[in-house]
């Protein structure tokens, strides 16, 4: 009975394994993993629900403490579209930017954009800044430290 186990487990790596690589979602491979620790207890005769306890644990644990990581390493040559890509890059203002009053604006490559300071600061005309966030059409952004 104790083989039969070690191959159900082992299937169940392996179509885990097989989901992931078709999705590539950083989903089911923590179960694989799991799934694989379960078939070496299999191995050694551990009990099924033993075996069971390992796979929810073990996989768990995987997608609690290393799913960060592995996120932020494949995520890393992810290319930012639309207005996502705008945070980060600098842009000068051409209108005074008050929040309170709600005025301001800065020119984004050949773009205007009405705009409001990530601090709540005034910031005068000219005045080169760094786009922090993009709340609806509004850039909220940050005077560039010299």
């Amino acid at each position: 009975m104790e083989m039969n186990w070690i191959v159900t487990w082992l299937i169940i790596f392996a179509v885990l394994l097989v989901i992931e690589l078709l999705t590539t979602g950083l989903t089911t491979i923590w179960f694989a993993g799991g799934a694989l620790v379960s078939a070496a207890f299999a191995v050694f005769h551990a009990p099924l629900w033993l075996q069971g306890a390992v796979f929810i644990v073990v996989s768990v644990l995987l997608l609690v403490f290393t799913r960060p990581i592995a996120v932020k390493y494949f995520n890393k040559k992810r290319t930012r579209t639309n207005v996502e890509s705008y945070i980060g890059q600098q842009a000068i203002v051409i209108a005074d930017i008050e929040n309170v009053k709600g005025f301001g604006q800065v020119k984004l490559g050949s773009m205007d954009w009405s705009a409001k300071s990530f601090d709540g600061s005034n910031i005068r005309i000219g005045t080169v800044v760094e786009v922090k966030e993009v709340e609806g059409v509004k850039l909220v952004v940050s005077p560039v430290s010299e």
